[in-house]
């Protein structure tokens, strides 16, 4: 039996750099599982990549939290999903989310559940994140202590989130790569 390689989508929309940091950082996990492909789709370019959401195993969804929701154009991506969730196209897909934010809280819980509902309508299959917080430090591992999705910080005019939340996107990556391993080998079986 011939194996298939798994495949993971991150679709996200990064308005300062600071989300499209931990974008490649959750890439970063996923790629380092081995027999995983991985690739990046910003929303704006979102229009030429239909096919492959359609064709992903898992799609991680990756917003910034503004004014303690998702951001506009993410949001216009999800309205842009009608026609997949008429069809039913991503049912039964592993779907995970993460978010950045200016400030700790930044009602970041808030656009993690509006990710994990419209997962929800899609009928996809929700991972968390497993990490335990280690911390407040800015190198701690999942630091703000969100388990619904991937959780980062990052000051007004900074470079972006910390060490720390970026390996928590990395680790968060691979999670969601080995949760899509298992849920395709148990597909084929």
């Amino acid at each position: 039996m011939q194996k298939t390689m798994t495949s993971v989508t991150i679709v996200y929309h990064s308005g300062y750099g600071h989300t499209a940091a931990q974008a490649a950082a959750v890439l970063e996990g996923v790629q380092s599982v081995p027999g995983v492909s991985a690739q990046l789709i910003r929303v704006e370019d979102v229009e030429n990549h239909w096919e492959t959401l359609d064709r992903s195993d898992a799609i991680v969804f990756g917003s910034p939290t503004y004014m303690g929701s998702v951001s506009g154009p993410f949001k216009t991506f999800m309205d842009a999903t009608s026609r997949r969730w008429l069809q039913q196209a991503w049912k039964d897909k592993i779907a995970a989310g993460f978010t950045n934010s200016g400030s700790l809280s930044g009602d970041k819980l808030n656009t993690l559940v509006q990710l994990a509902i419209f997962a929800a309508q899609h009928g996809m299959l929700w991972v968390g994140q497993a990490e335990l917080p280690a911390g407040r430090a800015d190198d701690a591992i999942n630091r703000i202590g969100s388990m619904l999705g991937a959780a980062a910080q990052s000051d007004h005019g900074s470079t972006g989130p910390s060490e720390g939340d970026l390996a928590t996107a990395r680790r968060f990556g691979a999670r969601v790569a080995q949760a899509a391993q298992r849920w395709q080998r148990g597909a084929t079986t």
